[in-house]
């Protein structure tokens, strides 16, 4: 089935799409970096690196080496997220959902992108903020341009760790289907915890302890002067694994308190705990802002990838942070495998021998 990505980055939601039988004919991206880290790792796929606002029909038939004349399957991508953001509810200063003109002129591509190709079905991804109240313009927007295209909508915000990746990460996902309804995968993993009653067929979450302990060898301790804590180090060191700054505050009941309730955010000094998921990983590589590991250092980016259910021989190009933005902008291509499935499922014909393969593995591709 052909694919058209858009909001490519370095190719996670892809990468899972493609493992569950979709064939990128199309991807797009404006980052110089992701675009060139996309073009390493899927050599021949027609890429376009410009705004999705430039995504004209004319250039898709150009850029497709066999055109679209035969129909595209699907049509995916995640537009930037940073106006849906919680962060946007500290940043007053800056603007918040379609009052932002990059969410503005990159959902409208999307949706611009759908009328010229008019796929049987569509994926969008974001934070799960694109749901909320204050956004319900860009929501409202989306799901009544899809309607009067007529596709059937339906989202969920789905937890990554509910599908075998070891990070809780929260998804706002919308599934389009030209004129039919389409269903969401079932979740194979569960939280474990004494005296909570879960469904018996459901795997325990997989934690950052499966994930990356085998990294974590004697030669790789050193930071390259990115200090985990920044000034903070002291007290991050003191945290144990799994809490963050709160630790050090009067209602957990220390006696020698340093911050405020809720005065920073939630990712402030916060440690991997290797019996737990990661928390999110965030696109920002930062020295106070976690989740960093147990051992009080900054993850590696070979860290994050694994996090992130990337295989270790996945390529990167750029700088550290813009290897860590790209992985921190990436859908865990985990999570897309579990979604590529279902929908190839459904979108195939019954004789197709895809459809009828064993759902997704729960662990990530061996390097």
């Amino acid at each position: 089935m052909r694919l058209v990505s858009i909001f490519s980055g370095c190719g996670g939601l892809d990468l899972g799409l493609e493992r569950s039988g979709f064939r990128t004919i199309l991807a797009n991206d404006n980052d110089p970096s992701a675009a060139c880290s996309y073009r390493l790792n899927f050599p021949g796929t027609p890429f376009f690196e410009d705004s999705v606002s430039e995504l004209t029909e004319e250039r898709i038939k150009d850029l497709t080496e066999e055109g679209t004349e035969g129909g595209v399957d699907l049509v995916a991508g995640g537009p930037p997220c940073p106006p849906y953001s919680k962060s946007r509810f500290y940043r007053k200063e800056m603007p918040r959902g379609l009052g932002d003109q990059l969410a503005d002129v990159t959902l409208r591509g999307f949706i611009t992108v759908l009328r010229i190709l008019r796929p049987r079905a569509f994926l969008f991804e974001n934070v799960p903020g694109f749901a909320y109240r204050v956004h319900a313009a860009a929501l409202e927007l989306l799901v009544s341009e899809a309607v009067n295209m007529g596709y059937e909508c339906s989202w969920r915000v789905l937890n990554a760790a509910d599908y075998g990746a070891p990070q809780m990460r929260h998804r706002f996902v919308m599934l389009g289907g030209l004129g039919r309804k389409l269903a969401f995968p079932e979740p194979t993993h569960t939280v474990r915890s004494t005296g909570l009653l879960i469904e018996s067929d459901r795997q325990a979450w997989r934690t950052a302890g499966d994930a990356i302990a085998d990294l974590d060898t004697p030669e790789n301790v050193t930071d390259d002067g990115h200090r985990a804590g920044g000034a903070h180090h002291h007290l991050l060191e003191q945290i144990p694994p799994g809490e963050n700054y709160l630790f050090f505050t009067k209602e957990r009941g220390h006696p020698f308190p340093q911050f405020r309730w809720r005065s920073r955010y939630w990712s402030f000094l916060l440690k991997l705990s290797p019996d737990l998921p990661s928390w999110t990983i965030q696109a920002v590589r930062s020295n106070n802002m976690g989740p960093f590991h147990w051992r009080n250092r900054i993850l590696r980016i070979e860290e994050v990838m694994r996090l992130q259910t990337f295989p270790d021989k996945w390529r990167l190009c750029g700088t550290i942070a813009q290897q860590w933005r790209q992985l921190g902008n990436a859908v865990p291509p985990l999570l897309a495998e579990h979604l590529g499935r279902s929908l190839f499922q459904q979108l195939a014909p019954p004789s197709s021998a895809i459809a009828d393969r064993a759902p997704a593995q729960v662990e990530p591709a061996v390097p």
